[in-house]
């Protein structure tokens, strides 16, 4: 996986550590938003770890493709947590717009993995 991407899921998945502790004191409904987003923006760093060492290019895509779809719940997680003012005004803007960046940057390395004729999917 491209380093500059493995660093980015990375400082994600840190973020949501910290945003995790930031509402897991403010009650059931917040721990329980707080541990569902925790995990599907850790998820995210995690099958891209996984695609790296994908045994072929389906193995490669599938892990990608789970990433993707665990980066568009951690979205709606986010979303959730702005609607119903869990944490201060523009705490979730930040990691927002990066989970949107980072789902759209995991669509453009499938649509180039299933373009290319390379095994692996032609990914650095």
């Amino acid at each position: 996986m491209d380093r500059e991407l493995d660093d980015r899921v990375l400082r994600f998945a840190c973020r949501a550590v910290d945003l995790y502790g930031l509402l897991e004191p403010h009650g059931v409904a917040a721990r329980e938003v707080a541990r569902q987003y925790l995990r599907s923006a850790t998820s995210v760093g995690a099958n891209c770890a996984e695609a790296s060492a994908g045994q072929s290019k389906a193995d490669f895509i599938s892990k990608i493709a789970v990433a993707r779809k665990e980066c568009r719940e951690a979205i709606f997680w986010l979303r959730l947590m702005q609607e119903k003012a869990m944490v201060p005004g523009g705490v979730v803007i930040e990691d927002l717009s990066e989970a949107r960046q980072l789902a759209a940057i995991l669509t453009a390395i499938i649509r180039k993995a299933r373009e290319s004729d390379a095994r692996g999917g032609g990914i650095p």
